[in-house]
């Protein structure tokens, strides 16, 4: 079984808490603007808090927010966990597993609502998901281009090589990079990045589609704004 054919991406990063939830959302917002019919879709989520009566996983309804078509939290991320830790450790205190085949399904059916489908890994981009699968897997199976977030900060570029080649690995297109700063006294910020856009390039051609800064208020607007239009219409087709 394989995704319904669409625009889109996956997005993934060089680690945990590198932005992809923000990249994603401002690349939803981004789309939207621009009169797409887009949906956000985080298969897994790991980390749920109280909210309103009902457990709720923060970045799931961040995606949804984003989303230019009305999704519900379950359309949005189909496998949610209580615990904040690696998914399958988060699935099995709960006496859970996750089912490959309705990530896919759950892909399928956004793309039967939505021109483009933003969909957003958890943690980096080799994470288990199973005993015999982890969320590059999910990756193959969607058969989207890869957007990569590199979170800036100290190791960056190696984080990032090694994540490139992971992909690239999988027969996976990584089609553009996200620089998202994570540490704003980062030492000499401009030759890392300068070092990146070199091997990333060299290596993968894969363009730059962005520099986020350190912002007090991170909407959707305010990152898109900082993400490269005409980098971004070359990845989903609308130039």
């Amino acid at each position: 079984m394989t995704a319904v054919a669409l625009r889109g991406c996956f997005v993934t990063g060089t680690d945990t808490e590198v932005g992809k939830t923000r990249i994603s959302a401002a690349l939803l917002h981004w789309l939207g603007m621009r009169g797409q019919r887009c949906a956000g879709y985080k298969p897994v989520a790991a980390g749920t808090q109280l909210i309103e009566g009902k457990q709720a996983n923060e970045d799931v309804g961040a995606l949804r927010d984003a989303s230019s078509v009305a999704l519900t939290d379950a359309a949005v991320g189909p496998f949610q966990f209580k615990a904040a830790c690696a998914p399958h450790i988060a699935a099995a205190l709960e006496g859970r597993g996750i089912e490959r085949a309705a990530l896919l399904q759950g892909a399928n059916a956004l793309a039967a609502r939505a021109e483009c489908l933003i969909v957003e890994g958890v943690g980096g981009f080799c994470v288990p998901l199973g005993l015999h699968f982890d969320s590059a897997d999910v990756a193959m199976d969607l058969g989207l281009s890869v957007v990569l977030v590199v979170g800036l900060r100290l190791g960056c570029i190696n984080h990032a090589l090694l994540s490139a080649e992971a992909i690239r690995s999988r027969g996976l297109r990584l089609a553009g990079w996200v620089a998202n700063t994570v540490d704003p006294a980062m030492l000499h910020r401009d030759d890392n990045l300068a070092t990146l856009r070199h091997e990333l390039g060299r290596r993968h051609q894969a363009p730059c589609l962005g520099v986020v800064s350190r912002l007090t208020s991170p909407h959707p607007a305010a990152v898109a704004a900082q993400l490269d239009d005409a980098a971004l219409q070359l990845l989903f087709g609308l130039s």
